[in-house]
């Protein structure tokens, strides 16, 4: 956990960007309903609904997240090297990061002013993408990167390097390495286990592996892995955070190693970590989403 870099003053108001998906009408009409609560106790120097303004020079304590899982992405993609602290009211539907209800926000609020709510530090990925021994392209990830065959949709072989060691080839769909804070999107889709968010730690999970053998593998999120498709399909992309970074060419390297920044996300009292993962996946006997 860590504390908020505070402003100059220590009775200044706290400062904070406002972030959603303002295209959906529910969450954006959700955020306008809020925005009195939120000025009562801070002051907005953002607002954007849109994901479109350059955060990298704009000095706040907080981001206010408003929307979904997706949202809680789409801000940590655009503060980019620069993460602030995020609390994710969720205005969306399932609601692993973006935890808080609206009915929670205005207590919760002075509670943010006072510095009285940790802050969890999350791992980030750096995933680049080497041909011909230069980078071409280098993304923040904070679910995972993967490695997906595409059209004419035949099995697929990719090769798992970790720390420059070749470990295996997999015969598969397509391959994942996830941070605990992904472990429990595509990862736990494709039969990954589920890592505690705080761990320092990654999962690679192969996609309809050929082998039964070829299990999901935790390793420590310090080392660093490269997939590499000696033969890849005509449609082998590389997905990173749900996005579609390009095609693969034989003999490139998706490198992927423990980003510099970490997500920090605040903790609200009374979401626990097994209370969340109760609620979210139904471990309680029955599936409910806070939103339908």
């Amino acid at each position: 956990m860590i504390e908020r870099m505070k402003s100059s003053e220590s009775n200044a108001r706290p400062r904070v960007i406002v972030l959603g998906a303002g295209q959906n009408p529910t969450i954006a009409e959700g955020a306008e309903r809020l925005r009195s609560t939120v000025e009562t106790q801070c002051d907005i120097v953002v607002w954007d609904l849109a994901f479109e303004r350059d955060l990298g020079e704009i000095e706040a304590d907080y981001v206010l997240v408003f929307g979904g899982d997706g949202s809680i992405l789409r801000a940590a993609h655009q503060m980019g090297y620069r993460q602030r602290p995020m609390l994710g009211v969720n205005l969306g539907k399932l609601g692993f990061l973006a935890d808080v209800t609206p009915s929670e926000l205005p207590a919760l609020l002075p509670k943010l002013c006072r510095d009285e709510l940790p802050i969890d530090r999350h791992v980030m990925l750096h995933v680049a993408l080497v041909r011909d021994g230069r980078e071409l392209w280098t993304e923040l990830a904070l679910n995972e990167a993967a490695v997906l065959g595409g059209p004419p949709f035949v099995i697929l072989d990719v090769e798992l390097y970790v720390d420059a060691e070749w470990v295996t080839t997999y015969s598969c769909d397509g391959l994942i390495v996830s941070t605990p804070v992904g472990s429990t999107a595509h990862s736990l889709s494709a039969g990954g286990p589920i890592l505690r968010k705080d761990l320092s730690a990654l999962v690679i999970s192969p996609i309809s592996p050929h082998a039964l053998t070829m299990r999901p593998v935790v390793d420590s999120a310090e080392r660093t892995y490269e997939l590499v498709v000696p033969a890849p399909n005509e449609g082998t992309h590389v997905v990173v955070d749900g996005r579609d970074m390009g095609v693969l060419k034989s003999g490139d390297r998706v490198r992927v190693r423990r980003a510099e920044p970490c997500c920090l996300l605040i903790a609200a009292p009374g979401h626990s970590y097994y209370g969340t993962l109760r609620d979210k996946l139904g471990w309680s006997g029955r599936f409910m989403p806070n939103n339908r």
